[in-house]
């Protein structure tokens, strides 16, 4: 089976962009489709239409050939393992505490991902990620605070929801990148998903909120929320995000991702009208600056 060169590296970085950006999109999206749909729900209408895109997509672009090893065959599970703890565990936990506390915790995505990756698989040293980190950690921290309202019914449930689903899918971006030698980024993200949206399913039965109170009951807004999680956060952006770790690897792509609060504070300005003081620019400032450094630092490495 042939595979598809490596992605150039200004490829692979704006592919990164790209899906930090719509996911900072996805936290305002995911908030609002709760309104109509309970956290299962919600996950298992996002991942069965991103899985209708991803396959035709695939389909389309790589003729229906599928080749797994045995071997991958396990290696494919646990990730789709991390899919869904993802996508699950955020909008349970966004169910329990506010947008700004999941986007405190959302945005040390890339932090835990730096860190795991530099201690896992060593794709870049460690003490050329750390001071990126902190900097970044700090702009997420601050940006997110600043935009803090109330903390929500249950703020150590939720928070611990969430960050289980950030602890997921930084495992995810990890394993992905391995196995990636072996298959393409679309057929990684599509066999995942599936996985993810198989073991969901019997949870329909347990977790009832518009299948209770009927279609009628969604709101134009939420269907809008979860067609934008359907194909922009889900399709377009993980698709996106595997194609970019593929080409710079776990530790610069995630550093990146530090953009996905940046973004949402654009969005939520835009979207829901909310004011970007002084607090917030400095915020972006030290998010920007740590992804410089990284990116300086990492440069140097093979």
């Amino acid at each position: 089976m042939s595979l598809a060169m490596p992605p150039s590296t200004t490829l692979a970085y704006g592919s990164v962009v790209l899906a930090a950006v719509l996911w900072g999109g996805s936290i305002v999206a995911q908030k609002m489709a709760l309104g109509s749909f309970s956290p299962v729900e919600a996950s298992v209408f996002r991942d069965v239409g991103g899985l209708a895109i991803l396959l035709v997509t695939w389909w389309v672009q790589e003729r229906g050939t599928l080749a797994i090893a045995r071997s991958d065959l396990s290696l494919l599970g646990l990730l789709g393992l991390g899919v869904l703890g993802n996508h699950l565990l955020i909008l349970m936990g966004l169910n329990y505490v506010s947008g700004a506390v999941g986007g405190v915790i959302i945005g040390s995505s890339p932090v835990v991902t730096s860190l795991l990756s530099a201690l896992l698989i060593r794709d870049v040293p460690l003490r050329t990620v750390w001071l990126g980190a902190v900097l970044s950690f700090a702009g997420v921290g601050l940006v997110s605070v600043a935009g803090f309202q109330a903390a929500g019914e249950q703020p150590l449930l939720g928070g611990t929801l969430v960050f289980l689903g950030v602890v997921s899918w930084a495992l995810y971006s990890i394993g992905s990148r391995a196995i990636m030698d072996r298959l393409s980024a679309l057929t990684v993200n599509w066999t995942t998903l599936l996985v993810a949206t198989v073991l969901q399913i019997p949870l329909l039965w347990t977790d009832r909120k518009v299948t209770d109170a009927g279609v009628s009951s969604v709101t134009t807004s939420d269907w809008l929320a979860l067609a934008y999680l359907i194909v922009f956060a889900t399709a377009v952006a993980q698709q996106a995000w595997l194609f970019g770790v593929k080409g710079i690897g776990p530790s610069r792509a995630s550093v990146l991702g530090n953009l996905t609060p940046v973004a949402a504070i654009g969005l939520s300005a835009l979207i829901l009208k909310e004011s970007v003081g002084p607090v917030e620019m400095t915020g972006i400032g030290l998010i920007l600056a740590g992804v410089w450094s990284v990116n300086r630092q990492t440069a140097k490495q093979p």
